[in-house]
């Protein structure tokens, strides 16, 4: 494209692009103001390091206040937020595996990624920017009628990991922090829907409770057994790729007979695919070894 410019301002210009005049022409094109570029840091991330792309929801307690989520979680919200992954994911197939729960993703690309010469911005910015107009675009698919009251707003970081030790613990970390926020979240909102306890009591009943306290309080004051509790909510989603069977009908003419004939066709695709399992222990990776393979 930037030479189709360039041979457009020569031929603009009254000489062909491939002549000493049009080639005298495209050198003296460059513009003074040139040098500005001098300023732009140099943000190439290391080579060999697993490079993990996480965003939050911006100010998401008053967004989810403001559109009226249900609490302690929304399934229309969590599913969105797996579709904007999954849609990430597809453009940008240099990701490995994603990880999300509530307002927040992890994208992490593969150690061996040359895209965009590995430069952090890139990285950045087209994750975020992607993934929060996914949200705009596919938000009337989850919310229905809901109107839309004011755009989204998400903000990213980059961390290396030079490991796959590295990587999986910060996955670890991620989804025990899931465990910790939701069982915290089912609570105090039982405490608050069912008891008629104010957020404020309900803070103050929850101040030093353990994790057993927690669970006590759900099964002896509201019959709930918190490992019942469905796994998106406890663990998150997972994001891999997978080849799927996918079954689909198509139009072809058989010899000897005139019309087309419908038949169903099945092909093997690859999609992406989610998850709700546990990823801290062993069986996922054993399961799932290629995420971590040598040519990542």
């Amino acid at each position: 494209m930037l030479r189709c410019c360039r041979a457009a301002a020569a031929i603009a210009a009254g000489c062909a692009p491939g002549s000493p005049r049009g080639r005298r022409g495209l050198a003296m094109a460059k513009s003074k103001f040139e040098y500005v570029r001098d300023f732009e840091a140099d943000d190439t991330v290391l080579p060999n390091c697993w490079i993990v792309v996480r965003l939050d929801g911006r100010n998401f307690h008053r967004f989810s206040e403001q559109h009226e989520f249900k609490k302690p979680n929304d399934d229309r919200a969590l599913h969105l937020m797996t579709k904007c992954a999954q849609t990430v994911m597809q453009e940008l197939e240099d990701i490995a595996i994603a990880y999300g729960q509530s307002d927040e993703y992890s994208f992490v690309f593969k150690k061996k990624s040359r895209w965009f010469k590995r430069r952090a911005s890139k990285f950045m910015t087209h994750v975020v920017s992607q993934f929060s107009s996914s949200y705009v675009f596919y938000w009337k698919d989850y919310f229905k009628d809901q109107q839309l009251l004011y755009p989204p707003g998400f903000d990213g970081r980059i961390v290396l990991y030079p490991s796959n030790q590295n990587l999986k613990d910060y996955l670890s970390w991620r989804q025990a922090d899931c465990h910790i926020n939701n069982l915290y979240n089912t609570v105090f909102w039982m405490l608050v829907q069912r008891s008629g306890l104010t957020p404020v009591q309900a803070q103050e009943r929850l101040r030093g409770t353990l994790a057993g306290d927690k669970n006590e309080i759900l099964f002896s004051e509201f019959n709930i057994n918190y490992n019942n509790e469905p796994l998106m909510y406890r663990k998150g989603t997972v994001l891999i790729w997978q080849k799927v069977n996918e079954i689909i009908t198509k139009k072809i003419k058989l010899p000897k007979e005139e019309e087309e004939k419908e038949v169903e066709v099945t092909r093997t695709k690859t999609k992406v695919v989610p998850l709700h399992c546990d990823i801290i222990g062993d069986q996922f990776w054993e399961e799932y070894p290629e995420i971590l393979a040598e040519d990542s």
